[in-house]
């Protein structure tokens, strides 16, 4: 066996702590939604990280916080890293059991079956968001999903949704257009969401760079959204 081979010490002894957690808990895996990323656009995991860094920044402090559709939830420690507590649910068993056999020790959070569109989930939050959920949602159900997020909010508490553009459709894929049934532009973005809130301030965001840049540019929207309206 080749000296390069049998190493099992690092040549340089600060990255010594990679090969103790190799040994101590195995590599990590990613997740059923993150990993067909990883094999077919490797690129768009950093667009989704660099989404939930963004929502991270922007929640940074929250006591508890709910995240509305997390799939895999390969991003949600991103968020865990800034907020005191976090809830995610997606309304599909098989990411909601994927996300909760991956679950590590260190980065717990609670991952539940839950269907937004069909009551609000209980509990109580000061934060919640949902990213890439939108555009999936039949526009006759659309208030019922933001309602019932909005109703699991405290008063002075904050929802961020994280939608592509209306714009940004003619460039998608055949398969992202299967899925996408709403899609918004900025105006509408913003009316929509001022039915439940009496803030809403919108931000573009181009591959990994969020701005306030022109809207008819973005290829994704962002909608940071507070004080309830009763």
């Amino acid at each position: 066996m080749s000296e390069t081979n049998s190493r099992t010490e690092t040549r340089e002894p600060q990255y010594q702590c990679c090969i103790d957690l190799q040994q101590k808990q195995g590599l990590t895996s990613l997740g059923l939604m993150s990993n067909y990323m990883w094999h077919n656009d490797p690129r768009h995991l950093a667009f989704l990280l660099s989404r939930y860094k963004f929502v991270a920044k922007m929640l940074s402090g929250k006591e508890h916080v709910l995240e509305v559709g997390c799939a895999d939830a390969f991003g949600t420690r991103v968020v865990l890293q800034e907020v005191r507590k976090l809830t995610a649910v997606d309304f599909d068993p098989v990411f909601v059991k994927d996300a909760n056999s991956r679950m590590d020790e260190r980065w717990k959070f609670t991952c539940r079956v839950h269907d937004m569109i069909e009551k609000p989930f209980d509990g109580t939050f000061d934060g919640a968001y949902a990213l890439d959920v939108l555009e999936h949602i039949p526009k006759e159900q659309e208030h019922r999903f933001v309602s019932n997020i909005a109703a699991s909010l405290t008063a002075p508490g904050v929802l961020m949704l994280g939608s592509p553009s209306l714009q940004s459709q003619a460039y998608a894929s055949a398969a992202s257009k299967a899925g996408h049934v709403n899609c918004k532009d900025a105006a509408g973005l913003k009316t929509f969401l001022s039915t439940f809130f009496h803030n809403v301030f919108i931000f573009s965001m181009n591959d990994e760079v969020v701005h306030t840049g022109y809207y008819p540019m973005a290829q994704y929207l962002f909608a940071l959204a507070c004080s309830k309206r009763t």
